[in-house]
């Protein structure tokens, strides 16, 4: 481009071509400003209802290797908003965007592995791959992975390990996860009993906006009043 020229090349250019060469940028650039987003523009597709538009737009950009378009065409097909769904197809395309990072892709195939659609239920691999959601920052991974470990879904049961999914989880601010870490606190499952971590985590769902959480507190509260009521008075 022009501003990268040579000091040789600029003198050979006369001010009517450089004139001339700045409106050709300047338009070209107010151009690609105003020109919708590939992948929007397949999503506004969708929205309208055009699902073959869509997932024509989508497969474009699915082949130059956009991870969003993949696992949407891989949800079109999983949906059988196509004349030729496949799960196998949304399996391989939920692959090709998991491979690439793309976190709700790892999350989906946990989800995929764990229905049996693709014909069998196979929940070891899918708490690899909530595991590997999570691990990238997914908070239903998070969780997937800790109720996975909590019930022995492809895994022995292991309350330990799920707590530590929960946690993570509940430090994200996830509700389910807060109230479930919670009661593994106020039971010392697979953690050390410690109720005053058992109301902090109740009180945090309670919060976020879990309807049994604000009963728990009280009931930890009052707990704690009838131990401290009954505890010996110093001398």
């Amino acid at each position: 481009m022009l501003p990268h020229a040579t000091a040789r090349i600029r003198r050979l250019l006369g001010a009517a071509a450089l004139v001339a060469v700045a409106t050709l940028t300047a338009q070209a650039s107010a151009a690609q400003a105003t020109a919708p987003d590939p992948f929007d523009a397949a999503l506004t597709l969708y929205v309208q209802g055009d699902l073959t538009g869509a997932a024509q737009a989508f497969g474009v950009l699915a082949r130059q290797g956009h991870p969003g378009a993949m696992h949407d065409l891989a949800a079109m097909h999983l949906r059988g908003e196509l004349p030729d769904s496949s799960v196998q197809t949304a399996r391989e395309l939920l692959l090709m965007a998991a491979q690439r990072g793309f976190v709700t892709s790892q999350y989906a195939l946990g989800e995929l592995f764990e229905s049996g659609r693709l014909g069998k239920q196979d929940l070891v691999q899918a708490l690899a791959w909530y595991k590997l959601s999570a691990e990238s920052g997914s908070l239903d991974g998070a969780v997937a992975a800790g109720t996975a470990y909590l019930m022995g879904r492809g895994t022995p049961a292991d309350s330990s390990q799920a707590a530590q999914w929960y946690r993570q989880a509940a430090n994200g601010g996830e509700m389910g996860a807060m109230y479930i870490l919670a009661s593994l606190y106020e039971k010392g499952d697979g953690v050390t009993q410690d109720l005053r971590l058992a109301r902090y985590w109740y009180a945090g769902a309670a919060a976020a906006g879990d309807e049994a959480a604000p009963y728990k507190v009280k009931e930890l509260d009052a707990r704690a009043a009838a131990e401290a009521a009954s505890a010996p008075k110093s001398p």
